[in-house]
């Protein structure tokens, strides 16, 4: 008789809203852009203008954007100097440099299964 009191007390929860850590990784890292500019930037610091050599395609628009979202997620820093014209360097913060292992993960998986 006990055991049945117990069953009906259970009461499964509903949750509105379920917190899922990789949506949140996803959404610091951004667009399609943002993992080829980390790739760059696992390297070392970079200029503005050698990230976009070294990543075909991309346009000016959307290197800026990848860079203004990854800067305010906290991923890398933006140092300027004042040259003429002004010289500007992309850096990993160690939330970046931190990203490195997972982005490995994942290049391992798609050699594998792709």
């Amino acid at each position: 008789m006990e055991a049945a009191n117990t069953s009906r007390n259970y009461v499964p929860k509903n949750p509105v809203v379920i917190d899922c850590n990789v949506e949140k990784t996803l959404d610091v890292l951004g667009g399609k852009w943002a993992f080829l500019v980390l790739r760059e930037l696992f390297d070392g610091t970079k200029r503005f203008g050698e990230l976009q050599r070294n990543i075909k395609c991309i346009s000016p628009r959307a290197l800026t954007n990848t860079l203004r979202h990854l800067e305010d997620q906290g991923v890398l820093e933006r140092h300027a100097f004042p040259t003429v014209p002004v010289t500007v360097e992309y850096t990993l913060t160690p939330k970046g440099v931190d990203l490195h292992q997972i982005l490995k993960e994942m290049k391992l998986w798609a050699a594998k299964w792709t």
